[in-house]
């Protein structure tokens, strides 16, 4: 049985409240870091955990922290990311509704180590119900001493705010994040100067994913030392999943990193396999701005190495054969699913979230649209194929914030590996209509 952190009490009735929470060990590591330790020595205890950024990015948290800038006399800011709007990850939301006190935790250790004497929680807007669950379990932590004036006599002082979102995939960039928490258009700024420098109001500021942050909890209770044990290489510790699509048993899943994706998918410990009898025929694994893989790339790399839910494995091969870990949105396709039509939900879903500051992104988005529209709906033409690329490469890193790259990836890995599928399409389009393409099998596509 794999090792939980932070789902280890999901099963126990009311962990939600503070006093179920607290009754399983709850805000001990408050008490631990507040009592005992210096906000350097938090710092360096999630340097030595090896915790990378769980939101998407993967860059290691306890880094993050070491730039922050510490100008005498200028408040600096913790801001958790909540707003968790990439299509096909649902984590989050999952830990706010049930486990709020987990995350209640990790902000004031993660507050105490950075210097922050306040602090916020962006939530999308849309999660109304998970904003009032935070907003009582903040409740419940001043209530019980854990928040506000002289925390448990130590002299520290922090207040939690939660300021719900306007339901902007933008705002999942910190920048446009702290615009938006300002008050202002969820603008992407350009970087630097970066948040660690001038965040916040101009000030020194940290913003953290929320599963980061309540990963904080188990790091200072058993030491960065114990946490990087788990895991391999330099993905450790543990990774919540959501796990959606052609799956058996869909869901929040909580892994060890190093969990071979074919265990994932087919394992009755998790996934439990694709249902109806059906076959797989591709996966995307972080997320929908991630390259999708189609199984046989799924579970090998190139080399045929079996495939690891690992930062490293997963981007085995770069983009030509990779992906990457993103936010863990696991997206299960079976054989029945047609990638053509998933491409271009994917490209309407970017084309309306684009903010419009970025050139390449504001038009290419909307071009990679009506192009895969066309070819979607029977009036494509073979030429279309090059079109979708040659546009997908002059978005890629060509914008201010990773929107356009985010829109761009999907379109050139379907293309990459499922380039005869949309042919099928151009070439078929009544058929096309009601059928799909079929399965694909070590790159050769099959119309069983």
């Amino acid at each position: 049985m794999a090792r939980k952190l932070l789902l280890a009490h999901i099963d126990v009735p009311g962990i939600h409240t503070f006093d179920v929470y607290r009754q399983n060990g709850g805000y001990r590591a408050v008490e631990k870091a507040l009592r005992t330790m210096s906000p350097d020595e938090v710092v360096e205890e999630v340097k030595k955990s090896g915790l990378r950024g769980r939101g998407g990015a993967g860059f290691p948290t306890g880094m993050k922290w070491g730039f922050l800038a510490k100008p005498e006399g200028v408040p600096r800011y913790l801001v958790c990311n909540g707003d968790e709007s990439e299509p096909g990850t649902f984590k989050d939301r999952f830990l706010m509704t049930h486990i709020p006190h987990a995350l209640i935790e990790g902000m004031i250790v993660s507050s105490y180590a950075l210097g922050a004497n306040t602090s916020y929680i962006y939530i999308r807007g849309e999660m109304m119900p998970q904003i009032r669950i935070v907003e009582k379990a903040i409740a419940e932590a001043k209530a019980a001493g854990f928040l506000g004036k002289n925390i448990l006599g130590t002299g520290y002082d922090l207040e939690i705010h939660v300021q719900p979102g306007g339901g902007a995939y933008i705002c999942g960039e910190e920048t446009a994040l702290l615009e938006s928490l300002e008050g202002e258009r969820g603008n992407p700024r350009i970087k630097p100067p970066f948040p660690a420098v001038a965040g916040l109001y101009g000030c020194p500021t940290v913003v953290n994913n929320v599963e980061s942050i309540a990963a904080t909890v188990p790091i200072v209770n058993d030491g960065g030392e114990e946490y990087a044990k788990i895991g391999i290489e330099r993905s450790t510790g543990t990774k919540l999943i959501s796990a959606s699509g052609n799956l058996v048993r869909p869901g929040v899943y909580e892994i060890e990193m190093g969990l071979p994706m074919e265990e994932f998918i087919y394992s009755d410990e998790y996934c439990g396999g694709i249902p109806n009898g059906k076959r797989l025929k591709a996966v995307v694994a972080g997320g929908s701005s991630v390259p999708i893989l189609p199984t046989h790339l799924a579970l090998k790399t190139a080399n045929g190495e079996p495939r690891l839910m690992t930062y490293e494995s997963l981007a085995d091969g770069g983009f030509v054969t990779g992906t990457a870990m993103g936010s863990g949105g696991f997206i299960a396709f079976d054989e029945d699913q047609c990638i053509v039509r998933n491409t271009l939900n994917f490209t309407r879903f970017y084309h309306h979230e684009s903010c419009g500051q970025c050139s390449p992104c504001r038009e290419g988005t909307g071009w990679m649209e009506k192009v895969l529209h066309k070819i979607e709906y029977g009036y494509g033409d073979i030429s279309d194929i090059d079109l979708l690329w040659d546009i997908q490469q002059k978005i890629d890193g060509h914008t201010i914030c990773p929107l356009g790259d985010a829109s761009a990836w999907p379109v050139a890995s379907a293309i990459r590996h499922f380039r005869d599928e949309f042919e099928w399409h151009i070439l078929h389009p009544e058929e096309a209509q009601t059928r799909n393409y079929g399965l694909v099998t070590e790159g050769v596509m099959s119309s069983e």
